[in-house]
């Protein structure tokens, strides 16, 4: 999910903020999950799964295969139902960020990067024990949904679409204060 959110905005309530809509792929192999690691303005850098904004009149699937293939390489055939969806809203840097995760039922190639957008600078299988220390360093709202979901009984489908709700504040990103709905 590499909507570099850490930008600033004009400000402004949530009346102004400007929607982000993202597809996050969880791609699994075996104990491993697959994570990208992400450089973001100012350079700072991330671990995420992979996905990205879905452009304007596109569809969250076809957006998310086309993100997945640029960031990883790996063309996926199929996706389960939605596993679990972040509402994040941050009104102080003028941003509302709307996530829908679904899993790679099917997926084909090898790991290689293409990311036009050049914000994806890796891609690495990670053990599913090693997700949280992994994805710690990076947004909150990124972690704790993606090692929930990790954390339930097997099968991992979208049969019980968790939501998560989240409330930024702060300007930037090293001041930034987090609140879970």
């Amino acid at each position: 999910m590499t909507a570099d959110s850490s930008a600033s905005g004009s400000g402004g309530g949530e009346q102004s903020a400007r929607p982000w809509l993202v597809g996050g792929g969880v791609l699994l192999r075996g104990d491993e999950v697959l994570l990208v690691h992400n450089r973001r303005r100012g350079g700072s850098l991330d671990w995420s799964p992979p996905g990205g904004v879905i452009d304007q009149g596109e569809d969250v699937l076809t957006g998310l295969t086309r993100e997945v293939v640029e960031e990883t390489g790996l063309a996926v055939e199929a996706w389960s139902p939605r596993c679990y969806t972040i509402e994040a809203v941050a009104p102080d840097m003028g941003w509302h960020l709307r996530v829908e995760a679904f899993q790679a039922l099917e997926f084909s190639g090898d790991l290689a990067i293409d990311d036009p957008d050049g914000i994806v600078i890796d891609a690495e299988w990670v053990a599913v024990a090693e997700v949280a220390a992994r994805l710690a360093p990076g947004p909150q709202w990124v972690r704790e949904p993606l090692v929930e979901w990790l954390s339930t009984p097997e099968p991992r489908t979208g049969a019980d679409d968790l939501s998560f709700r989240y409330r930024v504040f702060g300007r930037d990103r090293a001041e930034i204060r987090v609140e879970r709905d």
